[in-house]
């Protein structure tokens, strides 16, 4: 693989469910805005990374959606891809001309699913709309009012509607409202803050879990004490371990064998994941995001020689008002986090909050440059689909 970092970013269904995913991609050796650089992006991620990594260790079961340019489209780059898999993603600044457009429709008729990326409606882009999928509207490139008559012009059509960057609940009910059926931005990771609201009894025996396990003295027999005082937990932590992830002889058969089979650090790790999971009811593509960005936080940890068990803590953390719906500075008040830690969440000092807003730059894909403290980026685009994988095989099918 050359020198450049793959990424991916949530598409969420109306009940915040994952439907695809968008691929992104950056490299030193293709200039994104030069026509050719672009082409040849988009050819390098096909080549480099959906052929040899597989769309399955990139985006699992769901759709990836892949930017084309339009030589990327004269050429018929997508027909290299399985048509089940992919979503032909038509940037806005595509040339369109008729031959554009028959090669789009022979796209289509093939079983591809396209979507019109950052669409306005002009007369040159109506043809295409009696054949294509799914529409990407850029809610912050018009008013919320402009939008709603874009969709309502629209109607007519048999489309679906993608919302992106879409940044607050309120957004995604009204859009949601007003027909559009897939969503794209960052408020399913944000809080939706009520005032006044308080943590039920429920929340706040998850919080004082959270603060048990992770007491620098907690041992073995205390957090085996608290584990076998929840019945849920009990039950999943058996699971978890009998199941064929371990692969081990002998069955466990007590919390205690458990524990010492797992070891300190994991068994923490554990809890604090189940703990997390058990304190909001929201979908698992939220908590999907802040484990990934958790466990990225680690593997940087790890290239520079920093205690990876604190750097996941801060990852993990760093969400919690998304989980709890209030302010983190709130949230944080519940736990006995050292003053380095606790501003490494909240103000990203020191190297450990150095880490975490590059985690949170790549998950939102605004990194200035392409690695971080001279990891190479290939290196960082490992530590990415390690991190996914991580979350697929050993953490997803454990909180469902």
């Amino acid at each position: 693989m050359t020198d450049f970092l793959i990424g991916r970013q949530q598409i969420l269904d109306n009940k915040l469910n994952t439907f695809a995913y968008e691929v992104l991609f950056r490299g030193k050796d293709f200039d994104l805005s030069a026509k050719e650089g672009a082409t040849c992006a988009t050819n390098q991620v096909i080549t480099d990374t959906i052929l040899e990594i597989g769309l399955n260790e990139l985006v699992g079961p769901h759709l990836a959606f892949i930017n084309f340019t339009t030589q990327n489209l004269l050429e018929k780059t997508p027909l290299h891809l399985p048509k089940d898999r992919i979503v032909i993603e038509v940037l806005e600044n595509v040339e369109v001309d008729t031959l554009i457009i028959n090669n789009l429709r022979e796209l289509s008729d093939q079983g591809y699913t396209i979507a019109l990326d950052d669409f306005v409606l002009s007369p040159n882009w109506v043809p295409l709309l009696e054949f294509v999928d799914i529409i990407k509207l850029d809610i912050l490139a018009n008013s919320l009012e402009q939008t709603r008559q874009l969709i309502e012009k629209l109607k007519p059509y048999k489309l679906k509607l993608l919302a992106e960057k879409v940044e607050t609940h309120q957004e995604f009910e009204l859009l949601r409202e007003w027909g559009c059926e897939l969503f794209q931005g960052f408020f399913f990771s944000k809080p939706n803050i009520v005032e006044g609201k308080r943590l039920d009894v429920h929340q706040t025996a998850a919080i004082q879990l959270l603060a048990a396990i992770n007491q620098e003295d907690a041992g073995f027999k205390e957090i085996g004490k608290t584990i076998s005082q929840d019945v849920a937990l009990s039950y999943k932590l058996l699971h978890y371990i009998n199941s064929a992830y371990f692969s081990i002889p002998n069955k466990i058969e007590s919390i205690q064998h458990a524990l010492t089979y797992l070891g300190l650090r994991e068994i923490r790790r554990w809890v604090n994941i189940l703990t997390l999971s058990s304190m909001s009811a929201k979908p698992p593509s939220v908590l999907q995001q802040l484990l990934v960005r958790a466990k990225m936080c680690e593997l940087l940890a790890v290239e520079i020689h920093q205690d990876r068990d604190t750097y996941f803590l801060i990852g993990l953390l760093s969400g919690l008002d998304s989980i709890l719906d209030q302010p983190l500075e709130t949230a944080l008040k519940h736990l006995p986090l050292s003053h380095d830690v606790g501003s490494a969440i909240l103000y990203k000092t020191g190297l450990a909050g150095e880490a975490l807003q590059y985690a949170l730059d790549y998950e939102r894909w605004e990194i200035q440059g392409s690695t971080f403290r001279n990891i190479q980026p290939q290196r960082i685009a490992a530590i990415y689909l390690e991190c996914i994988q991580w979350w697929s095989t050993s953490i997803y099918p454990f909180i469902r």
